[in-house]
């Protein structure tokens, strides 16, 4: 669904804060500061806090992504940050999430925290709803997902970018889409939170093929095909694990994946490439200075599917070849044979 965009006084009046200071949560700042007079922000350590409160700007991530201290309240402490927030949004890479929530020791009653993080938490090996609603009884009613084709870099360029936030109660999707939504970001609401995490977990693995494929010398021909056939699989595995309405043609699910697959911005992508070229696993995700959630999520992906008899070639090939050692050259073969 699509709202009307309401006056930025309007907007301004729900407090908010960004937990994480990688890219996507730099880049998430940087959407939230159009319509919002302060926001909180938790960042990773003093280091990161005193570079952004003097000189204005991450100093690790979108360093060209320039921000007014006087639209800030940056803090390393996420009680101080909860406490002061209607809305948290969860922006860590999802290894570092339990780290950061395990600190939580204020009072969460009634806040909404809103997952931008695209990946499984490994502590329970389960997708962050599930992680929330679990370890600390925040129910869905009190979660929202942010998805769609929304690359940090281009957020950064102020390039038109379009978020999806899944959301199940329609007082909240209103009050995140004022809070979002700008002259460069184009926000619409769904209902699909499991949906829409889960798409986002997986348009990460395919990313990774994708990049294998490319660092193999496979060409765009190839990439169509299995872009094609990574949709179809993808719809495959939603229907298995969460069973309602969707069209997977809708931006929030194949738009994400298209852009990941396809972008050099794609740090997924780019440790797929690195791996096709001959690099090993660990060499290739040692020479990225971020975080591929791709790789920590096909492990659980994987085995979700197997638990379900699920047939997930693709899946299976870039496991076998993240987990198992396997040859990337000689899995690809092999899967240049099923696609279609």
């Amino acid at each position: 669904m699509t709202k009307k965009k309401e006056p930025k006084s309007q907007a301004q009046t729900t407090t908010v804060g960004v937990v994480g200071s990688g890219s996507f949560a730099t880049a998430i700042v940087k959407m939230l500061v159009e319509n919002s007079q302060l926001v909180h922000w938790c960042v990773r350590n003093e280091y990161v806090k005193g570079a952004i409160e003097q000189r204005g700007h991450n100093p690790n991530y979108l360093t060209s992504v320039s921000f007014n201290n006087k639209n800030l309240q940056v803090t390393t402490d996420i009680n101080e940050l909860v406490t002061a927030c209607e809305v948290v949004v969860l922006a860590t890479p999802s290894i570092y999430l339990s780290d950061a929530m395990d600190k939580m020791t204020c009072d969460y009653e009634n806040k909404i925290f809103v997952s931008a993080i695209k990946g499984i938490v490994p502590k329970v090996n389960d997708v962050v709803a599930h992680y929330l609603r679990d370890e600390f009884k925040i129910g869905f009613r009190n979660q929202a997902v942010i998805a769609g084709p929304c690359h940090a870099e281009e957020v950064a360029m102020e390039r038109l970018s379009y978020l999806t936030i899944a959301v199940a109660e329609e007082a909240v999707a209103k009050k995140l889409f004022n809070l979002f939504s700008s002259d460069f970001i184009n926000v619409h609401c769904s209902k699909d939170i499991l949906g829409n995490e889960y798409s986002a977990i997986l348009k990460n693995i395919y990313a990774v093929g994708a990049g294998i494929s490319s660092g193999l010398g496979y060409g765009d021909n190839f990439t169509a095909v299995f872009v094609s056939n990574a949709v179809r699989e993808m719809e495959i595995f939603l229907e298995a694990v969460y069973e309602v309405p969707r069209d997977v043609n809708e931006s929030a699910y194949l738009g994400d994946l298209l852009v990941t697959a396809y972008s050099l911005f794609s740090r997924n992508r780019n440790l797929g490439n690195l791996i096709g070229k001959g690099y090993t696993v660990k060499s290739a995700i040692q020479s990225m200075n971020m975080i591929a959630e791709g790789y920590y999520a096909a492990d659980s992906v994987y085995h979700t599917a197997k638990s379900k008899n699920l047939k997930t070639p693709i899946i299976d090939t870039i496991y076998g070849i993240l987990y198992k050692e396997k040859n990337a050259e000689i899995e690809f073969k092999k899967l240049t044979l099923v696609l279609n």
